[in-house]
């Protein structure tokens, strides 16, 4: 397993901003308005020729999308428009009213070769430092965030420890985030006595190219887009093997590319984890996509019988990689239970 994570490049920021305004009104999807807002502001502080991939990245908002996406009910259909470097903007479905004092807290993660410390401070954390006191009319409608927050704290994940790089609104311009930093002491699901999880409940939207086809009599669960269609197990580890791909640096970026990491016997067994009991499940509960989100399922799914110990490690990483599409703006993630 370790092979298959080595090769990857990550550092992940918790982002936490202190209203200062007496009412705030977030979008129910809150990465639809940070992506735009944040990647325009980007985009006009960088010289000519660095600012067309962004600009081109962001073609498909215009200030109508825009502002709809600053609206709690949000855009009716999200555009394909992630930032030209591979990030994830994470923020899972939450209250959007937010008083003076409240925090907004979300999650910025750089991947891939993207993964770069200095590349946050010069050209992110400006972006957000202007959009902390905009006034800007393209955005900054009747209670909306921008210009009325704080930058109070940023922490970098080492592993699963949150440390502080900005504290009371004050950067520590001595310290260095690594991109391999993130994996630090983590076990996915390695440990001598994993436990049994049993059940996978999605945080975020889905949207995975193979979805399961049984007939609706199996289950008696209510179900998503598509009928029965929901994600298999098979198609979350596909969509890792994926994504896993589109992160390898040099020129290999398939999903054969990122099996060929395993050995024969971490293959064999982690096709040995898919054909288990394990693999299929025995309720599924399909809710509602929140509106103003991309992606096709979110609910949760139970099964026969506990994951299979081979598998924990991938679906660990597939938690905090996100898998499918639209994982710009966070969507693919789940927990298991």
């Amino acid at each position: 397993m370790w092979p298959f994570i080595t090769p990857l490049n990550l550092i992940r920021y918790l982002i936490v901003w202190r209203v200062n305004d007496s009412m705030v009104m977030l979008p129910r999807c809150l990465p639809t308005a940070l992506s735009p807002v944040l990647g325009t502001l980007i985009a006009e502080r960088l010289p000519t020729r660095d600012a067309q991939q962004w600009r081109k990245a962001l073609a498909p908002w215009n200030d109508e999308t825009i502002a709809n996406a600053q609206r709690v009910i949000g855009v009716e259909s999200v555009p394909k428009a992630a930032w030209p470097i591979e990030s994830v903007l994470f923020a899972p479905p939450g209250k959007t009213a937010y008083g003076e004092g409240e925090l907004v807290m979300w999650e910025l993660k750089l991947l891939g070769a993207q993964a770069d410390h200095a590349l946050f401070l010069e050209l992110i954390l400006p972006a957000m430092e202007e959009a902390a006191v905009t006034s800007d009319t393209r955005w900054k409608q009747t209670h909306s965030i921008w210009g009325r927050f704080d930058i109070q704290s940023i922490f970098v994940a080492r592993g699963a420890v949150w440390e502080p790089i900005v504290s009371d609104g004050r950067l520590n311009l001595d310290y260095r985030a690594t991109p391999t930093q993130w994996v630090e002491g983590l076990t996915f699901g390695q440990e001598a006595q994993p436990k049994p999880w049993h059940k996978l409940a999605w945080v975020t939207p889905v949207d995975l190219d193979r979805w399961s086809t049984e007939p609706k009599e199996k289950s008696r669960g209510r179900f998503g887009a598509g009928k029965s269609a929901r994600p298999t197990t098979r198609a979350l580890l596909e969509g890792l093997l994926a994504r896993v791909g589109q992160l390898l640096p040099g020129k290999q970026h398939s999903p054969d590319a990122a099996l060929a990491l395993l050995s024969e016997e971490e293959q064999a067994n982690l096709w040995q984890g898919l054909s288990s009991q394990g693999f299929y499940d025995r309720y599924h509960k399909a809710d509602p996509i929140p509106k103003g989100w991309p992606g096709r399922w979110v609910g949760s799914q139970s099964f026969l019988e506990p994951f299979p110990p081979a598998l924990l490690p991938f679906l660990d990483l597939a938690s905090i990689l996100h898998v499918g599409e639209h994982t710009h703006f966070g969507c693919g993630t789940f927990v298991l239970r």
